[in-house]
């Protein structure tokens, strides 16, 4: 997994509240088990026309937002159905960082297992990233998550909490798997001990 240590971007603002699993990623594309070539499929169904045509209204098809790495979104973001797919479509497209006031618990977890920062703000915090990401390519955000803080265009600083242990994670790029494989050195120990034993 790619550790997350500092992140500076154009944020884009999705002004949407209860964005649901099924937004972010919808059912059709549940199909592969590919953590990649999901990027094109998020939020789909706002994304592009029923003709197949980008929406030029939706956010993320704006030009100053096309490679946006920080989403800024409403409250209760990824709430309905359990799929790991949410996450994976939004690494896909380049998001590294989404910023609400509440995320849907399974979401969140899924996040950091994939190696996105989901960061918990005060809606008047929110308020104020909204109005630095309403500004496009002219405005920049810098999240550090060593210094748990998000520096806005014009020097201002927002703070956030984050559990030690999956702030440790995600500084040195640890997934479920490397967590195991830190382990590497006790777990063949181990191995060669009962090994010993059974021949014993």
């Amino acid at each position: 997994m790619q550790p997350f240590t500092t992140l500076t971007s154009t944020p884009a603002p999705l002004k949407v509240i209860n964005v649901d699993t099924d937004m972010i990623i919808p059912k059709q594309y549940l199909k592969t088990i590919k953590r990649t070539g999901l990027g094109t499929a998020l939020f789909a169904e706002m994304r592009y026309n029923e003709d197949g045509a980008e929406n030029p209204d939706f956010v993320l098809n704006q030009p100053a937002y096309r490679k946006s790495e920080i989403l800024v979104a409403g409250d209760n973001f990824g709430c309905g159905s359990s799929r790991e797919h949410a996450p994976w479509a939004l690494l896909d497209f380049g998001i590294r960082c989404v910023i609400s006031t509440s995320f849907a618990d399974i979401f969140y977890n899924n996040c950091f297992k994939n190696g996105i920062l989901p960061i918990v703000v005060s809606p008047e915090d929110l308020e104020k990233l909204f109005d630095d990401a309403d500004r496009g390519s002219n405005a920049t955000l810098t999240v550090d998550l060593a210094k748990q803080e998000i520096k806005g265009p014009d020097g201002g600083t927002v703070t956030f909490d984050i559990d030690p242990f999956r702030k440790h994670c995600l500084l040195n790029g640890l997934d479920d798997i490397g967590l195991t494989m830190e382990k590497a050195p006790k777990i063949d120990a181990f191995e060669a001990k009962l090994a010993k034993r059974a021949w014993a």
